[in-house]
């Protein structure tokens, strides 16, 4: 990430935590679906509540498509948190959307791909964080499955695991995102949200989230 988007990361960040959407909890860990203990917890739909953070963030994953994406053809929000945040790009960009659900719906088409899908569609998927990227790649893998050519991903936040990375890099799938795990950290820092203490407990648990414990 050079200067600028560094700087870009960070004011987002400060939004994001203005905004509710960033909660710290070094000794009172929040615990994941997964079972993980974790010291930070991230909203990204608190943004969506208010209108200059929602446009900053609609401007930014819509330029991260113009730039990395020239040629894409169609926008795929991954459900369910990032079927606003697709809407929106989709809308800021005047191109056709669609959203990836984590499972079929149990009637009707019984589809994981809602939308006008066509064949070959040049895609770029939209998620709002990216975690594991378990998600987000079963969302990557649905929409090749369905026909689209998936050219890459642009996310709000990632927390920058490693396992994340690889995963990415095996999938064969790029990833930009418009603010990070480290940007946010940083910007609570600077506002005295956080302590060096808090900080080293934060450092620690994102080298290792699987085995953490506070």
């Amino acid at each position: 990430m050079d200067i600028d988007k560094n700087s870009a990361a960070k004011a987002l960040a400060r939004d994001m935590i203005a905004a509710g959407a960033v909660l710290f909890r070094p000794s009172e860990p929040f615990v994941w679906a997964s079972g993980w203990l974790s010291p930070v917890y991230i909203d990204s739909r608190k943004v969506l509540s208010l209108p200059s953070t929602r446009d900053l963030v609609k401007e930014r994953l819509a330029q991260s498509v113009r730039e990395l994406y020239p040629g894409a053809g169609l926008i795929a929000g991954v459900a369910t948190g990032a079927i606003a945040h697709g809407a929106l790009v989709a809308d800021a960009l005047g191109l056709p959307m669609v959203y990836v659900r984590p499972k079929p719906k149990d009637h009707g088409t019984r589809s994981l791909v809602e939308g006008i899908l066509p064949e070959g569609a040049r895609t770029v998927v939209v998620e709002d964080m990216v975690s594991t990227g378990k998600s987000s790649l079963a969302a990557v893998g649905a929409l090749r499955s369905a026909g689209a050519s998936v050219l890459g991903m642009t996310a709000l936040f990632t927390y920058g695991f490693p396992v994340a990375e690889e995963a990415f890099a095996a999938a064969g799938v790029p990833l930009e995102t418009i603010s990070t795990y480290d940007a946010v950290v940083e910007a609570a820092l600077e506002a005295g949200i956080l302590s060096p203490s808090d900080e080293d407990t934060l450092r620690e648990w994102r080298r290792s989230p699987q085995t953490w414990k506070q």
